[in-house]
C-alpha cells in the first residue's frame, strides 16, 4: 500500500491480527455465522468506479475464505433500479427468496424503501462490529438525509463534497458560491457541474441552496411542508446568473465526476469537485491530473453524508448479508477502504473504540497529495430531507434541460 508509511504498514498488520474492543460473538451471532456458510449474497451496489469495484471484489474474497459466503456484485448505474425491483417483488407477493440480499443505499432510495416497508430489520445491533462506531455518540449515523435509520441499515462510509484545482495555476480558489460565481464570470467557460439527476450534479444544487437560502430549516423537513418556489428562488436566480458563463455556456454538462475530471485533465476547466477526497489523488497518480492539484472546501462548509447498507425485507440470504456487512465494519476492511489506493472513503468507526495499534494505523495513513487533513475539512453541512432531491431535479429539468 503506497499510501501507508512503513510504521502504518506494520500497524495495518497489527490491525488484522489484534481483536478490536468488540466482545466475543454471542451464541446468536454464531448461529448467523453457521447459517450463512454456503450462502451466495447478491450485493446490489453502484458499479461506476473501478477502484470501488475492486474493493468490493476483495471483500467478497475475504468473506468467502473466512466464512464460506460467496458474494456476487450486481453492478448498478442507479440504486433506484434495485429499489424498483424489491418493490415489484412485494407487489407480486414475493415475501421470501428475493433476488437482492444487500443494497448500498442512502438518501431518497432509503426513504422510499422505508416508506414502502421494503426493509428487513432492525438488524444492525446484532453485528459484533457495530459497537465500534460508538453509536451512542455518533448522531450522524442515526439519520440518513434526515430520515431516522432505526436499525434498518448499517453505516458503511462517510463522504464530503470537496472541490479541487491546480494550485500552481489557482493558488487562491473561490471558497463560497458567491466567490465561485464572480470567478466564473471573470473566467468564462472554465467551470461546470455534472448534469442532474446525477448524484454529484444534484449535490451541487443543494450546496448552493444551503448557502443561499434565507433559512435552511425548511430543507430539513418534507418538501411538501415548505413553500418550494420561495425557498428555492435564490438557487434559480444564482443558476440563471451562472449558466451563461459555464463551459459550453451550459448547453451541455458532464455526465458525472469522472467526466468532469476528464474535462480538467484536457485543460477545458480549472475547477472540479467530487464526493471523495480520493478523486483528485487518483487523477494525480494515473497521470491524468498535474501533481499540483489540491482539494479545497468552502469556508462555510460543504455537504457531507453517510452511505449505508440495507437488507431487503424478502432477502433470500439474510445471514450471509449480515456476515458480509459485519466484515465491512471491521477495522481491517475500513482501513483498506480509507486508503486512496483502494478507495479513499472515510471510516465510520470511532477510533477510540479500537485498539491503540488500529487507531494509529488510521491516523498515520497517507491520504494522498491532494487530500485535506480531516481536522481541516471544516463544517459538514447535513443533507436536506430526501424529498427535496426529486423536487430540485424536476424543477432544474423544467428550467434548464437542453431540448
Amino acid at each position: 500500500m503506497r499510501h501507508l508509511t512503513s510504521l502504518a504498514l506494520a500497524l495495518v498488520v497489527a490491525a488484522v491480527l489484534l481483536p478490536a474492543r468488540a466482545d466475543s460473538p454471542p451464541a446468536e451471532w454464531n448461529r448467523v455465522l453457521n447459517s450463512a456458510r454456503g450462502q451466495t449474497v447478491y450485493w446490489n451496489a453502484w458499479g461506476g468506479d473501478p477502484r470501488i469495484n475492486a474493493y468490493i471484489g476483495w471483500a467478497g474474497e475475504q468473506v468467502s475464505a473466512r466464512h464460506g459466503v460467496e458474494v456476487v456484485h450486481v453492478k448498478l448505474t442507479d440504486t433506484a433500479e434495485a429499489v424498483a425491483r424489491v418493490l415489484a417483488e412485494k407487489s407480486a407477493g414475493r415475501s421470501e427468496g428475493g433476488a437482492i440480499d444487500l443494497i448500498w443505499i442512502n438518501g431518497e432510495n432509503f426513504a422510499a424503501m422505508k416508506r414502502n416497508g421494503l426493509l428487513y430489520g432492525p438488524w444492525i445491533e446484532s453485528l459484533p462490529n457495530f459497537k465500534l462506531t460508538d453509536p451512542a455518540n455518533s448522531p450522524d449515523l442515526e439519520l440518513d438525509f434526515g430520515v431516522p435509520v432505526e436499525g434498518l441499515e448499517m453505516p458503511w462510509a462517510r463522504a464530503r463534497l470537496v472541490f479541487y484545482r491546480d494550485s500552481a495555476l489557482l493558488p487562491e480558489p473561490p471558497r463560497s458560491s458567491d466567490a465561485l460565481l464572480a470567478w466564473t464570470k471573470a473566467n468564462p467557460g472554465r467551470f461546470t457541474y455534472p448534469l442532474p439527476p446525477s448524484f454529484l450534479g444534484t449535490t451541487f444544487l443543494k450546496q448552493v441552496l444551503l448557502e443561499r437560502a434565507g433559512s435552511a430549516d425548511a430543507l430539513y423537513g418534507p418538501v411538501g411542508d415548505a413553500d418550494f418556489p420561495a425557498v428555492t428562488a435564490p438557487l434559480w436566480d444564482y443558476l440563471d446568473d451562472l449558466h451563461p458563463h459555464l463551459w459550453r455556456r451550459a448547453r451541455s454538462f458532464p455526465a458525472n465526476a469522472g467526466a468532469m475530471r476528464r474535462l480538467m485533465s484536457d485543460g477545458e476547466i480549472d475547477i472540479a469537485f467530487a464526493f471523495s477526497q480520493s478523486e483528485a489523488t487518483a487523477g494525480i497518480e494515473s497521470g491524468e491530473l498535474p501533481a499540483t492539484v489540491r482539494n479545497y472546501v468552502f469556508d462555510a462548509g460543504t455537504i457531507g453524508n453517510v452511505s449505508f447498507l440495507a437488507i431487503p425485507f424478502n432477502a433470500a440470504h439474510r445471514e450471509g448479508a449480515m456476515v458480509l456487512a459485519n466484515f465491512l465494519l471491521s477495522p481491517e476492511a475500513q482501513l483498506r477502504k480509507q486508503d486512496p489506493e483502494h478507495w479513499g472513503s472515510a471510516t465510520v468507526l470511532d477510533l477510540e473504540e479500537l485498539t491503540p495499534e488500529q487507531a494509529e494505523a488510521f491516523r498515520t495513513m497517507d491520504l494522498g497529495p491532494a487530500a485535506i487533513p480531516a481536522g481541516r475539512l471544516g463544517t459538514m453541512l447535513a443533507e436536506p430531507h430526501p424529498s427535496w432531491t426529486d423536487a430540485l431535479e424536476k424543477e432544474w429539468n423544467r428550467r434548464y434541460a437542453v431540448r
